[in-house]
């Protein structure tokens, strides 16, 4: 991306009404963000989902200034902006339809590590919850992951004291302007994880942790989980609505079972009831579900041989692809084919059907020779 591209994709974010799905509808259709201010009206009428009045809010926005002016401050405060059309941009997050267009990323962040959890639960977190937390990142040590919470009290801080009790990496994802840590209590925890992990949001400096803002926080948090745990939760709250995008985005959501007369446990035992979330009691129903194992990528070097006659072009790409690697997430199967999930779970089971792939706990896909 150029410089004025970044720029012009910045200022696209600073227009009312105009969110993550939108831009790149914009940006796809009109060749590059720069372009996107230059195009003529009537051709950006054309471009589904976009009408008269986001056409007039484009035209008349002073996107250009602010989107200076924040790009000057994230020099001076040490914050990396990432933009979706970015190599470092998750790829994770990549193949979700309302993933965001950018992140606003402060630490040593890695996001391309194996193997990532999601920790989330109750901001009434008991000694029951605290415990399975803390037993919970142990018994994964082994497979060293990168840990994700929202940063919040209760279960969320206390799974981000544990990554950083045991030096794992841990990521807290924000539902303000990453300039206003929320609650302020965290503040400290939040510098220390900027050695080891870091703190990242999609709201712009300044912006108040209002709480239409952590919906939208939660699934950022499912999108960049390959497995996502509510340790403890109310029939009602964060933790459920985390698990519920979870769900939608095909990951594998997991839940501690609780007492039935325990308030702080009855999402969980809900969720485990109505099969949104596998019951676990350790970390080892995780590695089982999973498929974790302490190698659990192997790159092949002799490729296996198999007959591409009659295949698809979309079916070549998939088996091509796995004779590379396998084996795979079908998250990360999606992001390097550009198929998307839907279309890809089609050609997968295709595959699967004639013997050319096998399914695998955790959502992973191999050759079946």
């Amino acid at each position: 991306m150029t410089a004025q591209d970044r720029l012009a994709l910045l200022a696209l974010h600073f227009i009312p009404g105009l969110g993550g799905y939108t831009i790149r509808q914009l940006v796809s259709y009109c060749g590059s963000a720069t372009r996107v201010f230059t195009t003529p009206k009537g051709k950006l009428l054309k471009i589904p989902g976009i009408g008269p009045v986001t056409i007039e809010s484009i035209s008349r926005s002073q996107a250009f200034q602010l989107a200076e002016e924040e790009l000057k401050r994230s020099e001076r405060d040490g914050v990396k902006i990432l933009f979706y059309l970015e190599k470092e941009y998750p790829s994770r997050l990549k193949s979700l339809p309302d993933s965001p267009a950018l992140l606003y990323c402060k630490g040593t962040l890695d996001f391309e590590t194996d193997k990532t959890i999601g920790i989330v639960g109750t901001r009434q977190a008991t000694s029951y919850g605290k415990e399975r937390v803390e037993k919970l990142i142990q018994e994964l040590l082994p497979h060293q992951p990168l840990i994700i919470s929202g940063l919040a009290y209760g279960i969320d801080i206390h799974a981000h004291k544990q990554a950083l009790h045991h030096q794992l990496p841990t990521i807290g994802v924000m539902g303000s302007g990453i300039d206003i840590i929320y609650p302020a209590a965290h503040r400290e925890t939040a510098r220390k994880m900027q050695t080891n992990g870091g703190i990242i949001t999609e709201n712009p400096f300044g912006t108040k942790p209002d709480a239409h803002n952590f919906p939208q926080r939660n699934r950022i948090i499912a999108g960049l989980s390959d497995a996502l745990v509510v340790v403890e939760a109310a029939e009602k709250g964060g933790a459920l609505i985390t698990a519920e995008i979870a769900n939608s985005y095909n990951k594998d959501v997991f839940a501690f079972p609780g007492p039935v007369d325990a308030a702080y446990s009855s999402g969980c035992n809900n969720l485990i009831k109505t099969n949104r979330a596998h019951l676990i009691t350790s970390g080892k129903d995780i590695e089982y579900i999973m498929n974790w194992t302490a190698n659990q990528v192997s790159v092949k070097t002799k490729p296996p041989r198999i007959s591409l006659e009659g295949c698809t072009p979309d079916e070549e790409t998939v088996i091509k692809l796995l004779q590379e690697k396998s084996p795979m997430m079908i998250d990360e199967i999606s992001w390097k084919t550009n198929l998307p999930l839907s279309q890809l779970a089609s050609v997968l089971l295709t595959l699967e059907f004639r013997n050319v792939v096998k399914s695998m706990p955790g959502k992973m896909f191999d050759l079946t020779n």
